[in-house]
């Protein structure tokens, strides 16, 4: 029974994960400058999981975020050559962040969570009402 736990409290580290950089995507989302002040708009992040527990060779119980990866898909491009961003056909760059795209994956890691969550309440329902007949 505690292995059920130990499955769905390394799915809760990875969604933790995965909601922080949802996060981090949607506060960046209008970031176009590095930290040295280069033209350099911010990339989205995205997070892969992998099956089993880190650090545990072979497991195929429990879930961990394998790495945290940048979306490779190009920048979108916005004509506006008055602004000092632009190059020299007038476009400048912006982050690869859609809100909407955020949103969808903020609302699925929050449904994960709370799916971990309530399975957790019920193997600690199952073990406690298991020792209760124990004594």
């Amino acid at each position: 029974m505690f292995g059920t736990l130990d499955v769905s409290a390394s799915a809760l580290r990875a969604e933790r994960v995965r909601m922080h950089t949802i996060a981090n995507n949607l506060a960046n989302l209008h970031t176009t400058r590095d930290e040295s002040g280069e033209i350099n708009p911010y990339r989205r992040r995205t997070v892969r999981f992998q099956v089993g527990l880190p650090g545990v060779r072979g497991s195929r119980q429990g879930v961990h975020v394998e790495q945290v990866v940048h979306d490779s898909s190009p920048f979108p491009k916005i004509y506006d050559p008055g602004h000092p961003e632009a190059d020299e056909e007038g476009y400048r760059l912006t982050p690869n962040v859609h809100p909407v795209v955020e949103m969808v994956d903020m609302l699925e890691t929050t449904r994960a969570y709370e799916a971990n969550l309530t399975a957790m309440e019920a193997t600690k329902g199952m073990i406690t009402r298991a020792l209760g007949l124990l004594v």
